[in-house]
């Protein structure tokens, strides 16, 4: 069977199973400590987030379906086009038992269509997805899941309705505000 139909059918099966269940409703964490769980880098890592970026800030980008990556460039590049610092991590978060069985077919599928300097970036999450899931709900998974979080790995801003140019300049400048160093007045306390 060559790879084309295999992937086809893989995605048929993954969307057939997916469909039968309730979609966990949104909702907004900021607040709240992102859930500890652990994924592993394209570049081959075991990454523990948020543990990983602790002491800075990082914004995750969450995905839950292939349709979510349109979304989520768009973030990226509207970061990049702003000249934005922050540590940035994509995180394909994909729940169920199917495909964290096809885990390993998975990774190499998106090895394929990303240039291996950007791996280290790719974060993707199967065993411990639900967790992520149930944090951010899944309704719309189109859209990605935007979180900025402090080096506490608390979550201080989040959105989750798609792309916004008014929304990535307030990221950016939210993201600058937390990493910049305290004032010698905050520091007298």
């Amino acid at each position: 069977m060559s790879r084309v139909p295999l992937l086809f059918a893989l995605a048929l099966l993954l969307g057939a199973t997916s469909a039968c269940s309730t979609p966990i409703a949104n909702r907004d964490p900021v607040g709240e400590t992102f859930p500890r769980v652990t994924g592993n880098a394209l570049s081959g890592e075991s990454v523990v987030l948020p543990d990983a970026f602790a002491g800075e800030p990082v914004v995750l980008l969450v995905g839950y379906v292939q349709e979510a990556q349109f979304d989520l460039d768009r973030w990226l590049l509207g970061l990049q086009q702003l000249g934005a610092t922050v540590a940035r991590v994509e995180v394909p978060t994909i729940d169920g038992l199917l495909p964290g069985m096809a885990a390993g077919f998975i990774d190499e599928g998106m090895r394929g269509g990303i240039p291996r300097e950007d791996w280290a970036s790719v974060v993707t999450v199967y065993d411990e997805a639900g967790a992520i899931v149930r944090f951010t709900g899944e309704e719309r998974p189109r859209n990605g899941r935007i979180l900025l979080l402090d080096g506490d790995g608390l979550v201080r801003w989040f959105h989750d309705r798609g792309y916004s140019a008014t929304k990535v300049a307030e990221l950016d400048a939210f993201a600058r505000e937390l990493a910049a160093p305290a004032s010698t007045d905050d520091a007298r306390g």
